[in-house]
């Protein structure tokens, strides 16, 4: 049974904190697979923010987090991470985490490229 679960979410008062969130993989052998962050706010559709390759190293992020957000991954713990630095209220919402082992890489940022997802955690930024 594959699981996917999120931690590390939690509410930054102070626009320019930073949070790292995880997301520990059971199940699959995460260098096998395309995993991915997206988040969605409150009222809105699930918004891509970054991927990364099976084996780590290349990786894409979205334009509204480039420069302040890093996806890594750590395949000998199985688990997904994305540092979040100089925070914004915009940035608030629920960060989910997604797996694939078929995604291609021209499809990666889209939701239907991914077949497992964890539950999320919500990130809150409030000036």
């Amino acid at each position: 049974q594959v699981q996917l679960v999120e931690s590390g979410g939690g509410l930054v008062t102070v626009p320019g904190g930073s949070l790292r969130l995880s997301c520990a993989a059971s199940g699959i052998r995460s260098s096998d697979y395309i995993m991915a962050w997206f988040r969605q706010a409150p009222g809105k559709g699930r918004e891509f923010v970054a991927f990364i390759a099976r084996r780590g190293g290349n990786a894409v992020h979205s334009d509204s987090v480039k420069g302040r957000f890093t996806i890594s991954k750590d395949n000998a713990k199985n688990t997904l991470y994305l540092q979040m630095d100089s925070l914004k209220p915009d940035d608030t919402g629920v960060y989910s985490c997604a797996a694939s082992r078929t995604a291609i890489w021209s499809a990666a940022s889209t939701e239907q490229a991914y077949n497992y997802w964890g539950q999320g955690t919500q990130v809150t930024v409030s000036s």
